[in-house]
């Protein structure tokens, strides 16, 4: 039987680890959710959750995973045509969106471990000027743990009159500066699960006025995710569908704990992680003269997640089963890179004196 694994130890990229204290607050006795009550939180919360978002615009709440969101933006933001910038699994989900809710889209990929630059980019949409009116892009891929360079690829889009760009940053908000309004992004989605460290079961969203003057356009904007109900019912503090109560008290606390470190100080926590864990990787690397390395290129590298290639005669589950029988929880690379190798999300709460014990832990593994 493998040892029970405490606080600190749990390293996947999603979900992350959740503090104790925020369990507590999910054991407060349920109220209605149409009540005062609900609508003082959720009122009180949003100075803090648009902080996070670095935007003056509202921010959604839907109980939902991120893929809910994601979905909303497609439904809500395209009536031509969608081109999703893929390099990743995630990436990929956008597109698959698209086609599954029958909006016209297609693929501008990069290779898996590679960035989507601004360049392809602004060539995909000079090549026929008009044909698409919405980009989706990953922020931090977590299947390939590549940062996509985020406002550059928003810059281009702005060079084209009536192109939307919707993000998906659920392993990069709360763990790497995401400037809604400064960037001109024009819906941001995240989930719950990942570098704002709760239990899955939110998405959390932020629309621009360009984004709702579209929508207003889409005629068959679906239901459950129809961004105009969301904004409508923010106007008296409610969500449109019952919220996840519970969680929305999690996000209270979990939303102090980072304002109290501050947004600049928790990058530069997730960043000082992931430096670690490049440098772990060079060492290693360099100590047994085998092929180590980090996925990503130098400079598109995720601070929440890094995806380590393993060198021959070692598998990606072949690392998580060693760890676990250690009492650390890592993952192992996702779909065609499971074999190959593996992932150390570094988000959340984390600090580096926990990523040090489990890169001791993983010499000792490996």
């Amino acid at each position: 039987m493998n040892p029970p694994i405490s606080f600190g130890r749990f390293f996947l990229p999603g979900p992350t680890e959740v503090p104790p204290d925020l369990f507590d607050a999910m054991r407060r006795p349920v109220v209605g959710h149409r009540s005062a009550e609900v609508s003082g939180l959720i009122e009180a919360m949003q100075p803090s959750a648009s902080r996070l978002f670095q935007t003056s615009r509202p921010v959604y709440l839907s109980t939902s995973s991120a893929t809910g969101m994601m979905e909303a933006a497609i439904t809500n933001l395209t009536r031509r045509r969608v081109l999703c910038l893929t390099n990743g699994s995630f990436s990929k989900r956008f597109h698959a969106i698209a086609e599954a809710t029958g909006r016209p889209a297609d693929a501008l990929e990069a290779e898996w471990g590679e960035p989507n630059l601004p360049q392809r980019l602004r060539d995909a949409l000079a090549a026929v000027p008009g044909r698409y009116d919405l980009v989706t892009v990953v922020h931090s891929e977590s299947s390939t743990g590549v940062l996509n360079p985020l406002e550059e690829l928003a810059a281009v889009v702005h060079e084209f009159d009536d192109v939307l760009i919707a993000v998906d940053t659920v392993s990069s908000l709360a763990g790497a500066p995401v400037k809604t309004d400064e960037w001109g992004l024009d819906f941001v989605l995240t989930g719950s699960q990942k570098a704002v460290a709760l239990p899955p079961g939110l998405a959390l969203a932020v629309a621009s006025e360009r984004a709702l003057a579209r929508a207003r356009e889409v005629e068959h904007r679906g239901f459950y995710f129809d961004i105009l109900k969301f904004e409508k019912n923010l106007e008296r503090w409610q969500t449109p569908n019952t919220p996840a109560v519970s969680l929305l008290f999690a996000l209270e606390r979990q939303l102090d704990r980072m304002m109290e470190e501050g947004l600049e100080a928790r990058w530069e926590r997730h960043d000082a992680m992931a430096r670690r864990t490049y440098e772990w990787v060079d060492h290693t690397a360099a100590r047994t003269g085998r092929p180590w390395h980090v996925l990503a290129p130098a400079g598109y590298r995720s601070p929440c997640v890094t995806v380590i290639m393993l060198p021959d005669r070692l598998t990606g589950p072949d690392v998580v089963s060693r760890a676990l029988e250690r009492g650390y929880t890592v993952a192992a690379g996702y779909g065609p890179l499971k074999q190959e190798s593996f992932r150390i999300g570094h988000m959340g709460e984390h600090t580096l004196d926990e990523l040090e014990a489990l890169l001791a832990i993983l010499d000792d593994v490996l």
